[in-house]
């Protein structure tokens, strides 16, 4: 499942700091702590793994040059990153590209369990969880990914999508609703079936 466990916030402005007054070292912890984070981000909406490597060092080339430059982000060094990514990623493909079905086999956990009475449940559930994802608009999947996928806040959430908290909040309310009633009806079509 892509999952990442994020820096905490002052410990993340630290590391924002002294990459500012060219601390090599602190880059490379910024690298390593958020090159997976936003590799996952941009890999829910790219198929070939390679493009979205590239896509993401690209991010880093960005924060590298911004460093340098006027340009450089002073607070929220994620939110700063995954809003290049997102940039990158519509400059790429445009606005209305929508999670891969790949990806979200990556995405979506795995049970481990052995027992196949409890895999072909799992895996049925999963199927019609991707469905029901694949079904929201792309601003819809981009909310979910980020509040429930990336577990970033709601001012991160709307840093990186250009919007008002109380604008994600809508939306991720109206995701989730969507959500809820895709799967309600995919579950009566199982039972009717």
């Amino acid at each position: 499942m892509i999952f990442i466990v994020l820096p905490d916030i002052p410990a993340e402005d630290r590391l924002l700091a002294q990459a500012r007054k060219g601390n090599q070292d602190a880059m490379m912890r910024i690298y390593e702590s958020y090159f997976p984070p936003i590799y996952n981000f941009i890999r829910l909406r790219v198929d070939d793994p390679a493009v979205a490597e590239d896509l993401a060092s690209d991010v880093f080339l960005k924060l590298v040059d911004a460093l340098r430059g006027r340009n450089a982000p002073h607070h929220s060094l994620r939110g700063w990153l995954f809003r290049v990514a997102r940039n990158l990623l519509h400059d790429h493909y445009g606005r209305s590209q929508e999670i891969t079905t790949e990806a979200l086999e990556e995405w979506i956990l795995d049970t481990g369990d052995s027992d196949p009475e409890i895999q072909f449940m799992h895996t049925l559930n999963i199927e019609r969880t991707r469905q029901a994802l694949r079904m929201l608009v792309p601003d819809q999947q981009e909310v979910i990914i980020l509040r429930f996928g990336q577990s970033l806040s709601l001012q991160e959430t709307a840093d990186i999508m250009g919007r008002q908290i109380s604008a994600i909040k809508s939306l991720q309310f109206r995701a989730v609703n969507t959500l809820r009633q895709i799967l309600g009806e995919m579950q009566l079509e199982t039972g009717h079936g």
